[in-house]
Parts: structure tokens; C-alpha cells; sequence
């Protein structure tokens, strides 16, 4: 909606005005349409680990001999927790958690993976092969039987199990903070393929932190208020909570649920202390819980 102004503006504030919008077209980037764009690129590419990596690590410096084949199925989201905005319509919760499952089983190098998750392109494949529609033989068909699969949920995802904070300002200045506890859960189960037998079930949750740092000054100036702002905001990833879970959790169905010699170090069981790499400089006991 526009409002028309019957009034006169006067010069000098036109003039004000004039130069302003100079100003601030002339700190702003001109962009040449026939010219390309160099993006902006931020951190490199990183491992996607978490600080139970460092248990499946553990598991992989000796490789099992006769490992068993284990599949893993759907690790759906119930949590039934979804993000409404203007921007989008999405669920709060990773819709990966299976592939998460995946690449923790795989960091191990204890079990031969199996797919069951999504064979449609292999199926499709061999159909192909079956229809003549390919004519170069690939050799018949031998899948690999799955001795386990691995089944469960992302079941929890509860907001605001603790918040709170402090602000103090005194003419003027002062400062605040601000943080919120929420929490992840995940079930797993161990189900043997042969009797359909549920032989491990992990339970696990993970809390997760978010804070806040504002920090301000303002004063008066003639009849003129001047305020400055300054804060920081740091969350820790709710997905990379996820991962961490899973992690974990597969970690516990080796070790716990199969049985797999494995070292137990600080760190890699629930309740204690994040781990740690292994201290080359300990002996195996003394990094043994």
C-alpha cells in the first residue's frame, strides 16, 4: 500500500537522504550479469564423526574372521515431532537414521553388510538379466544370507527439559545468557533371521544443549538514544545427537549383543565421560575401565 505524501520534503533532508542511498550503493558489490559468480566457500570437507567414533575405530584394528552378515531394516522417525514455518514443512528428526545405522556397522569392520534397506536396483538388475534385455552375462545370482538385521526407532524427541538464564544490565550496559537442555532416544533391537528371536535390545538417549550470549551498552546522547548489541548463539547439532546414539548403539550390539572381543575404554559405554583415543603411552589396563 502506498501513502501519498501532500507535503513538501525539505532540501536539506532530500539531500541527506540522496547521499545515504550513494553511500550505500556504493558499499554494496555491482554485479555484472555477463560475468560468473565465484561462490562463497566456507570450512572444507570433513569426516562425518562423533566421539563414539573413536569406539568403532577400536572394534576395526582387529577385524573379526568369521564376521556374521547383518542387514539393517527401517529405523523409522516416531517421534511424530514436525517443523511448521513459512519456509518449509519438514520433520524435525533425520529421515536417515538407517544409513546412519549403516556406516556405523561398516566403521567397525566386524560384520559383512547385507542390503535389505533398498534392493530395487539390484532386483531390477537381475530381472533385466532374466528378460534378456541385457545381454551380457553377469553371472547368476548368489546373494549373501543375513545372519541378524537390526530393527528399531528414533522414539524420543522432548523440548525443554531444562532452560534458564541470567541478565543483569546496570545504566546501560550489561549482559545475558540463556541455555535449553532437549533430548534424543533411540531403540534398537538384535533379531536373529533363523528364529525370528529378538537376542539384544539397546535403549539409549542423548541430551542436547543450545546457549545463548547477549552482551549490550546504551546511552543518550543529547536527545539522541544510541544502543549497540553483540551475541552468540551456539547449538549443538540435533542430527549429529542422532549419530552420536547410533554410534553407540552399535557399539553395544557387538560387544554386548554378539559378544565380539573387543577393549573396553573410558568413555564407550553410556553415563560416562566422552572418549577418547586410546593413550599409546598407558598400557591396556590401565585404559580399561
Amino acid at each position: 500500500m502506498f501513502v501519498q505524501y501532500n507535503g513538501r520534503i525539505p532540501s536539506r533532508r532530500l539531500a541527506i537522504a540522496a547521499l545515504t542511498a550513494l553511500s550505500l550503493g556504493a558499499c554494496s558489490p555491482s554485479i555484472d550479469a555477463g560475468s560468473q559468480t565465484k561462490p562463497l566457500l566456507g570450512p572444507p570437507v570433513t569426516d562425518n564423526a562423533t566421539p563414539y567414533s573413536v569406539c568403532l575405530e577400536e572394534l576395526a584394528k582387529n577385524p573379526g574372521l568369521n564376521r556374521p552378515n547383518i542387514a539393517v531394516g527401517n529405523i523409522a522417525d516416531k517421534t511424530g515431532k514436525r517443523a511448521y514455518d513459512s519456509m518449509n514443512d519438514s520433520t524435525e528428526v533425520t529421515q536417515g537414521t538407517s544409513e546412519m545405522v549403516i556406516s556405523a556397522f561398516y566403521k567397525t569392520r566386524q560384520v559383512n553388510l547385507t542390503e535389505r534397506l533398498d534392493p530395487r536396483i539390484a532386483l531390477a538388475e537381475q530381472q533385466l538379466v532374466q528378460t534378456k534385455l541385457i545381454k551380457r552375462p553377469i553371472g547368476e545370482a548368489n546373494v549373501a544370507p543375513a545372519h541378524f538385521v537390526v530393527l528399531g526407532a528414533v522414539t524420543e524427541l522432548n523440548y525443554n527439559i531444562h532452560s534458564g538464564g541470567e541478565r543483569l544490565f546496570i545504566a546501560g550496559l550489561g549482559a545475558s545468557r540463556r541455555a535449553a537442555v532437549i533430548n534424543v532416544g533411540l531403540d534398537l533391537r538384535l533379531v536373529e533371521m533363523k528364529s525370528l528371536g529378538t537376542v539384544y535390545v539397546t535403549s539409549l538417549q542423548k541430551q542436547i544443549v543450545g546457549v545463548e550470549y547477549e552482551a549490550g551498552i546504551f546511552r543518550f546522547f543529547d536527545d539522541q538514544f544510541v544502543e549497540f548489541d553483540s551475541g552468540e548463539v551456539r547449538n549443538e547439532p540435533l542430527q549429529l545427537g542422532v549419530r552420536s546414539v547410533v554410534e553407540l548403539a552399535v557399539y553395544q550390539i557387538l560387544t554386548e549383543g554378539l559378544g565380539l572381543p573387543a577393549e573396553t575404554y573410558v568413555g564407550c559405554q553410556p553415563g560416562g565421560e566422552y572418549p577418547a583415543k586410546p593413550d599409546q603411552t598407558k598400557s591396556n589396563e590401565e585404559q580399561k575401565i
